[in-house]
């Protein structure tokens, strides 16, 4: 059976995904749109439409046009957001890069994605330069001043833009985050300026929240929960929203007191640090109404006690960046939430439970694989038809790899995962990423990476190894930490005779995971 959203059906508008969020700015005035969380730096609503007319037309006089890709290598930052509707306005796409990639990270998505411009910050130009040359980076931008770059404020010194580019808002994508999908190496998600603007209708549809709150963007912009469900879904809004360039505890706290903000979305690990942390008593939190939980599942018994401890509600959504990033999200009203769901269709959404062995359609209350449909679904894998053909149906249904049930009502409920990535505190870890590197190591003659269960983190990746020569646990570790971004690397390492694979040499990572699941469950 099909289970439909509980929301009336919403129009999407025919709108650049640009002219959508700032269709309301110059009427907000001198309210704050974007604050620098640490300094405070802002820029009001009536400021927006110039500057990010003014910063599309510097990109433009330094050779950016229509259907190219600038990257962006930077923590959170107001001037992130400006950037990317800057370069959504000339037609062209931006690609997020996480601070933490290591160089060869790095290079694997420029290169991919076919970006030719990079904007980063003088913290991390180091890096960025490093990096040109085998990523044919072909010029340099920078939030500051730095050698060897182009700044951001001689881009702003350009008058506004005269004459809009045509955008196709079907066809041309904006935004090309990086997803490993249900298995396999990241892809560049092809999201055009409609599924943009979808999922904004579909979020205002739900009232995640108005333009009297103040929201915190502590989440990653580089990942579409920050850039898009905080900062875009923000400004169309008319919220004010507040950015954390990285995650600290005490300087997050203090932003949450100085600024009164009301909504916060957050990651589980957060959701269990303002459960827990003993600082959270030397704030005054009384402002904050809502938190949004994201990105990873969150155990009720953590989000029951945080919510007590704060005295506010929170909310949960599903989705993968392939759709834009959401499906599902709780209704306002807090009496129809159940413990252990995420939510109802978004509005204009459908979703089936698919039995994962035969194909079959599946009712109410049993277990399968999630599917789902709506004007949110990406366009499809960068320079990847296989891929795209793999994840889409020819009816336009994008399997998700996860397995829930929906009750009768229509809520749903995350149980597993058929796909192999790892979550990390919500961020994607692809363990054939890992695989391929545990293999280089002279002494491993076989490994598999799955994901085991951890209370902060959610889960973290641990590595059955086969080996050839002996080598200690804490050696692989450490090589592994040496060639991933922090959040990647291996926690664990458990030695074994042989990796069980299919017939046809597959890793079979579900057994690992349940061999793993049963050690902890019986220690």
């Amino acid at each position: 059976m099909i289970f439909k959203s509980p929301h009336a059906p919403v129009n999407i508008p025919d709108s650049t995904i640009t002219e959508y969020v700032l269709r309301n700015a110059t009427s907000l005035g001198d309210k704050p749109a974007l604050i620098d969380g640490p300094s405070g730096r802002t820029y009001t609503y009536a400021q927006l439409p110039n500057l990010i007319s003014r910063l599309a037309a510097g990109f433009a006089s330094q050779g950016v046009k229509k259907a190219e890709v600038l990257a962006i290598y930077s923590p959170n930052l107001p001037e992130v957001a400006l950037a990317f509707h800057a370069i959504a306005s000339l037609g062209a796409a931006t690609t997020m890069v996480p601070p933490l990639f290591t160089n060869d990270e790095i290079i694997r998505q420029l290169k991919d994605s076919g970006a030719r411009y990079l904007l980063t910050i003088p913290q991390l130009m180091q890096k960025a330069q490093a990096v040109t040359q085998a990523a044919g980076i072909t010029k340099l931008f920078v939030i500051g001043e730095a050698e060897h770059a182009i700044s951001f404020a001689s881009l702003l010194a350009a008058a506004p833009l005269r004459n809009s580019t045509p955008i196709d808002v079907n066809e041309d994508f904006a935004a090309l985050p990086y997803s490993s999908g249900t298995t396999g190496f990241p892809k560049g998600v092809m999201l055009t300026h409609r599924n943009l603007v979808a999922m904004l209708r579909l979020m205002e549809a739900n009232d995640a929240f108005s333009r009297d709150d103040t929201l915190v963007c502590v989440v990653p912009m580089y990942h579409l929960y920050g850039l898009h469900i905080v900062a875009n879904l923000g400004l169309c809004e008319g919220a004010t929203i507040v950015t954390v360039p990285r995650y600290d505890l005490d300087q997050f706290l203090q932003v949450l007191e100085k600024y009164k903000v009301t909504v916060a979305p957050l990651v589980p690990p957060l959701v269990l640090t303002l459960s827990r942390a003993p600082q959270v008593n030397q704030h005054d939190l009384s402002a904050l109404r809502l938190i949004h939980c994201g990105a990873a599942m969150l155990s009720d018994k953590i989000a029951q006690d945080c919510s007590r401890r704060l005295g506010c509600e929170i909310r949960y959504g599903y989705g993968m960046t392939e759709v834009s990033p959401l499906s599902h999200a709780s209704l306002p009203d807090r009496k129809s939430h159940k413990p252990g769901s995420v939510g109802f269709c978004l509005p204009n959404t459908e979703c089936r439970i698919v039995d994962y062995n035969n194909g079959a359609e599946l009712g109410a209350n049993e277990e399968g694989e999630i599917w789902v449909r709506g004007p949110q679904v990406m366009k499809g894998y960068l320079g990847n038809l296989a891929a795209t053909h793999e994840m889409i149906t020819p009816d336009g249904w994008l399997r998700t790899g996860d397995i829930g049930f929906c009750d009768e009502e229509g809520r749903l409920f995350v149980v597993d995962r058929i796909k192999e990535l790892i979550k990390v505190g919500g961020r994607q870890v692809a363990p054939a990423e890992l695989e391929a590197v545990l293999l280089t190591h002279p002494a491993i003659a076989d490994a598999a990476v799955v994901g085991s269960p951890d209370e902060k983190h959610g889960e973290v990746p641990k590595a059955f190894v086969v080996l050839k020569n002996l080598v200690v646990g804490e050696e692989i570790i450490q090589f592994v930490a040496d060639r991933v971004a922090p959040y990647k690397r291996i926690r664990l390492v458990e030695f074994i005779s042989e990796i069980p694979r299919s017939p046809a040499g597959k890793i079979l990572h579900r057994m690992l995971r349940d061999k793993e699941r049963r050690t902890i469950a019986t220690s």
